[in-house]
């Protein structure tokens, strides 16, 4: 599969502005060359290629190189221009304005302005986007008084509003496409039109989508790469073998299962990434059904929490993927994280300890009482932590049953029916700990149905109005106290047990340079370039 032989010969300086703010944006290369056509993986195959209104991971790996945000984040998770150059939020937090950069173009060559943004955010963010609907909905109007400057009006301070504006979570799209009597249908059967620095060339169902370098692209002289070939490719084992045959150079978001990862990195031209993912704040956790008569205790669930062996199953099961956590906030949110709190170190003897005084003694079997324990059906190594959770428990005399399941019934059980005792399943912060950690504490998500809600049905009147307090405060020192008070709560009560953060990695070629610049897990790879060694 190969790319227009044209492509090669193209001009690499014919971006259509000169960048104000691009030193924030790009950091220093050795010495970049021009061209090659990298071959990259996406998995499952995108049902759609524009993620505006749907951020879905298959279809943000590929659409993430054609759409753009206002904003992006850098390693260190310090929000940078992105098609917006700068903004600057009112004193009252009842306005932002966002200043546009100048002379962007989409791929059909009409200018970006300030309508599309409008358009976006009131027609496709504020009523598709699954969790914009939400993160907006404080958001009355966005005014767009000259083409170059969007005001977004709210009704009430939001302050994690610009860390959601990343390309990754609320993607810009060209009014002139996608506008029409039917929204929704046009972003999924319309040809992406974007302002990235690909633009699509063929989509073979099923086989690969091809991109294309777009030689109009606002940052001078990029993207160096002539264009990407996304091969689906559903096998786990044939993804590892392609890449340790060279067919694959290039996958991001764990193509491989942690302990694959790891074997491929040994390999002389392949290397390992764990950048580039902090957007994400990723943790593996064990939720509690705090409607059982037992785990309403709570000192069970702390005895629960020093009889795992979280050590272990870092190394052993995610062959050393992660890192460790001490609450629901993950310690790469600086701002907000603090080590301050109640900590469960593995001690098998405290745990019992904990059991006898809760009066749940052993029985002349040996065993306390019994447990059901649901993995999250997204692959095996879910099912072997639940193995080593097993036998921890089964060591302070408690027997826990594991049940599989396909997603639908796993996602009925633990979210509808509340069928359950312990679920091992995943978090994502993301970058402000209202958008992703509010909804598993908070009283008000106790939402029978909806998947990923409060499923534990935890329900503290003091945790809750810290948890509301924190949606509108405007003073980020207060908000971060409340922040350090919710976490103390939590590793008190203990509704769910956090065990660590959770490494995504990304599976490279070594002869790719510079394919890791941004946070937020998919990068334009507008900086990428090939090196032949």
């Amino acid at each position: 599969m190969t790319l227009t032989p044209s492509l090669r010969s193209r001009l690499l300086a014919t971006a259509a502005a000169v960048l104000i703010g691009t030193a924030a944006l790009s950091p220093a290369l050795a010495d970049p060359q021009p061209g090659h056509v990298l071959q990259a993986v996406v998995n499952p195959e995108p049902a759609f290629l524009v993620s505006a209104h749907n951020p879905v991971g298959g279809a943000l790996q590929v659409s993430s190189k054609i759409f753009e945000g206002l904003l992006t984040y850098d390693l260190d998770m310090n929000l940078q221009p992105a098609l917006a150059e700068r903004w600057e939020v009112a004193e009252d937090g009842l306005s932002v304005t966002f200043h546009l950069r100048p002379g962007v173009t989409w791929h059909d060559g009409e200018p970006f302005t300030s309508a599309d943004v409008a358009f976006t955010a009131m027609e496709i963010w504020k009523t598709m986007h699954p969790r914009n609907r939400v993160n907006m909905a404080h958001v009355t109007a966005v005014d767009t008084p000259d083409e170059l400057t969007a005001i977004f009006r709210l009704d009430q301070p939001v302050p994690f509003l610009l860390s959601i504006l990343n390309g990754g979570e609320s993607q810009v799209v060209p009014q002139h496409i996608y506008d029409g009597e039917d929204i929704a249908r046009n972003l999924v059967e319309l040809s992406p039109v974007g302002t990235g620095p690909f633009q699509l060339q063929e989509w073979r169902r099923g086989e690969a989508v091809i991109l294309e370098r777009y030689d109009g692209y606002w940052q001078e002289g990029r993207p160096y790469l002539d264009g990407i070939v996304f091969r689906i490719i559903p096998d786990e084992a044939a993804r590892a073998t392609a890449f340790e045959t060279g067919e694959l150079e290039f996958g991001s978001f764990s193509p491989v299962s942690p302990c694959t990862a790891q074997r491929l990195g040994e390999l002389d031209h392949i290397d390992i990434e764990t950048r580039g993912y902090d957007f994400f704040g990723t943790i593996f956790m064990l939720e509690l059904n705090l409607r059982d008569e037992v785990l309403a205790h709570r000192e069970v669930r702390q005895a629960l929490a020093h009889a795992i062996d979280r050590d272990f199953i870092l190394d052993a099961i995610w062959c050393g993927f992660g890192t460790p956590t001490t609450g629901p906030i993950p310690p790469q949110l600086t701002e907000f994280y603090t080590a301050d709190v109640p900590t469960y170190p593995f001690d098998p003897a405290a745990a019992e300890a904990l059991l006898d005084a809760a009066g749940f003694p052993r029985g002349e079997n040996g065993v306390r009482f019994t447990m059901t324990h649901d993995p999250l059906p997204f692959g095996p190594n879910f099912v072997r932590t639940a193995e080593v959770v097993k036998q921890n428990l089964a060591d302070i005399g408690i027997e826990v049953e594991i049940r599989t399941q396909d997603t639908p019934t796993y996602l009925r059980r633990i979210y509808t029916d509340y069928d359950f005792d312990m679920s091992s399943t995943t978090l994502s912060a993301l970058p402000d700990p209202t958008l992703g950690v509010q909804r598993l504490y908070w009283s008000e998500n106790i939402v029978q149905g909806v998947p990923f809600s409060n499923g534990t049905g935890y329900s503290n009147p003091e945790m809750d109005a810290i948890l509301v307090a924190t949606q509108t405060e405007n003073n980020p020192e207060r908000r971060a106290e409340l922040f350090r008070q919710m976490q103390v709560i939590a590793q008190t009560d203990l509704p769910i047990l956090d065990l660590f953060v959770m490494q995504q990695t990304t599976v490279y070629d070594t002869r790719l340079r510079n394919h890791t610049t941004q946070a937020d897990g998919y990068p334009t790879l507008a900086e990428a370039y090939w090196e032949e060694n």
